[in-house]
């Protein structure tokens, strides 16, 4: 596996190495030892989730608050989708930058969306069924999100926003400005 720091350190791509032959392919997808030791920290991941979606559907930007805040490793099954990680940690150098990655079945890339980063994607690819990992549960009480067109934010989707597919919820958040935050200093992981 290939670990490779984006621009905002703390979010990471993984680069499995993948064995194909006319059978076909093997990749391991998580190895817990490599991740923790590139990483200098311990995550426990606790729960999967899948989901499938159609071209233009945006889920995000979503995070949950501590003492429920997560970690999410993610990834695409079949598809592509954009990926997107906005780090959300008030005094941090890097505050309300983005990184995005595209990910698809192809590339089998992943990226780890620490805690204290909102996460979002949006589907490129006709169909793509996308998976993650979370190191906590979902708590309702704790779940929050922003505005996936945040003008200080400033994404760019790469598709026309006219098209894009949200749920009512998505397209209610607050401004960056406006959201309850992390505090850069906060110990998020272990």
């Amino acid at each position: 596996m290939n670990f490779i720091r984006t621009r905002i350190p703390d979010v990471v791509i993984i680069e499995p190495v993948v064995h194909g032959d006319a059978r076909g392919y093997f990749v391991e997808t998580y190895r817990k030892d490599k991740l923790e030791t590139f990483l200098g920290y311990t995550i426990d991941f606790c729960q999967d989730n899948e989901s499938k979606s159609k071209k233009g559907v945006l889920r995000g930007l979503h995070y949950q608050l501590p003492p429920y805040a997560q970690t999410k490793l993610v990834r695409v099954i079949t598809g592509s989708v954009l990926d997107v990680a906005v780090d959300i940690r008030k005094g941090s150098p890097t505050f309300g930058q983005y990184v995005a990655v595209e990910l698809t079945e192809e590339n089998k890339r992943q990226l780890l969306v620490p805690r204290g980063f909102a996460h979002g994607f949006v589907v490129l690819s006709d169909e793509a069924t996308f998976a993650y990992k979370v190191d906590n549960y979902y708590a309702p009480t704790h779940d929050r999100g922003i505005a996936f067109d945040d003008p200080s934010i400033g994404i760019d989707w790469r598709l026309d926003p006219a098209s894009l597919q949200l749920s009512d919820k998505d397209r209610k958040q607050p401004l960056l400005q406006d959201a309850e935050l992390f505090d850069f200093g906060e110990k998020l992981y272990g």
